[in-house]
């Protein structure tokens, strides 16, 4: 297999964020701060900064791509669309469950709480490309004073292999001392690229500016070549 150098690598991952931040510019103050998809992402992977819960008659949307930096593996961008209006989700991602597949979800929003706020929807999904299959899933955060928790997971039940049966997993714990910037833990389980560890442990350093959002994660610190992604996202 033919390996290219590390920058051109790195430049394939940067390139489509460098759009996403250019439409986000471009959109103004509609499309500004917010992961996870997070996140999120984070997203998705990363949780995103929460903004004003829609009505029912309005449509919220949200972007994000995660660049991951796999040594030894292919290097791949991770994008995710999703758009919500009431208590309809919609939501559509690629290389989530394998790479060059794609997964498209509908889902129920639910929230409540003050002090100690919930989110949750759950999910149904239909995954097509180099796995199919049918997965229900989720995703949900649990926040209070500057601390948040968000998980989201899926179980993907593979329709020409059951032994391809998959629960994939991306939860986030973060503090936040400044409205702009959080920090903290971030685990990891997923099929999209081989890895020594099933449950993969890191931590992540965020930063926001009005509804765009970057955060940088460190998988597998403790190894000699880590895996780092790097993730954009924004809402409008």
């Amino acid at each position: 297999m033919i390996t290219r150098p590390a920058d051109l690598r790195l430049l394939d991952l940067i390139a489509p964020v460098m759009m996403l931040l250019l439409l986000g510019q471009g959109g103004g103050s509609a499309f500004a701060q917010d992961p996870a998809a997070s996140v999120s992402t984070v997203s998705t992977n990363q949780p995103t900064e929460k903004a004003e819960t829609p009505t029912e008659k309005s449509w919220a949307f949200s972007t994000s791509i995660y660049g991951y930096l796999v040594p030894d593996s292919r290097d791949y961008a991770q994008p995710t669309v999703t758009a919500d209006r009431g208590a309809l989700h919609l939501e559509a991602r690629y290389n989530y469950e394998n790479l060059d597949t794609g997964s498209i979800w509908v889902g129920y929003n639910l929230s409540g709480g003050e002090k100690l706020a919930w989110e949750i929807t759950p999910m149904l999904g239909g995954v097509i490309g180099n796995m199919t299959g049918v997965a229900p899933g989720y995703k949900g955060s649990l926040s209070w004073w500057k601390l948040e928790l968000y998980s989201e997971g899926e179980y993907v039940a593979d329709a020409g292999d059951s032994t391809k049966n998959f629960f994939y997993n991306w939860s986030e714990l973060t503090i936040s001392p400044l409205d702009w910037f959080r920090v903290g833990m971030v685990t990891q389980r997923t099929r999209a690229y081989s890895s020594d560890r099933e449950i993969q442990r890191g931590f992540l350093v965020g930063f926001s500016y009005r509804k765009v959002n970057f955060t940088t994660y460190v998988f597998n610190p403790d190894d000699s070549r880590p895996i780092i992604v790097l993730a954009a996202g924004a809402e409008f």
